[in-house]
């Protein structure tokens, strides 16, 4: 068994390949993550190339799928259909726009969702399928984190009750830093050492609120 880079009360890390590690996790109650785009990106070890990112989802996946009974993932637009078909398409909604795209200022971005919706399942109503923003995220030394609040909601429509959050591709642990800062389990597993490091440090601050 690899042994975490780093662990406390709520989140346990682990430093390495995802393919070689999630083997090794037992199941959990979501999976929620941002895997690499193929867009280049200067992510360090890994090469970011579209041949690489298609390989890594064809790999990643069927692993993914088995270790949660609900999946959500970000592919980004460009990617959404080298996916499995989801059950669902739930987007985030930036209206003033986040950067350009060949059809112009780009506004959305896909939320792909494999398994039931939990507020159907537990019969607490129907929720939108569009989770709107407009916070930036903090600068981290990682290339592309995700603003922690907008993920907050994310995970709050994704698994509203306890439980075990799952991202195998951690980078720097905005996914795990929602989780403790929701009062939630989670476990992050990434490649790079450096990005490890700086989860970790972020990991070390302070719970800020149980809320949403």
């Amino acid at each position: 068994m690899t042994l975490p880079y780093y662990s406390d009360d709520y989140v346990v890390i682990y430093h390495g390949d995802c393919r070689e590690i999630l083997p090794e996790i037992e199941r959990v109650d979501l999976v929620l993550t941002d895997p690499p785009y193929g867009n280049k990106t200067d992510y360090a070890s890994f090469n970011d190339s579209a041949e690489n990112t298609h390989r890594l989802i064809a790999e990643v996946l069927p692993l993914v799928l088995g270790k949660a009974e609900r999946v959500a993932l970000t592919p980004g637009v460009a990617n959404m259909w080298r996916y499995p078909e989801p059950t669902w398409t739930l987007a985030w909604v930036t209206p003033a726009g986040a950067g350009s795209g060949p059809w112009g200022f780009c506004c959305w971005q896909p939320i792909l969702v494999y398994g039931k919706d939990p507020y159907l399942q537990l019969g607490m109503g129907r929720r939108p399928d569009y989770i709107e923003h407009t916070e930036t995220a903090e600068k981290n030394g990682h290339p592309c984190p995700k603003p922690l609040g907008l993920w907050k909601k994310v995970m709050n429509r994704v698994q509203p009750k306890a439980g075990t959050i799952l991202d195998p591709f951690m980078g720097s642990g905005t996914t795990l830093r929602a989780a403790k800062d929701l009062g939630r389990k989670a476990i992050g597993i990434e490649l790079e050492e450096k990005y490890c490091e700086i989860a970790a440090a972020r990991m070390a601050q302070e719970v800020f609120s149980f809320g949403s």
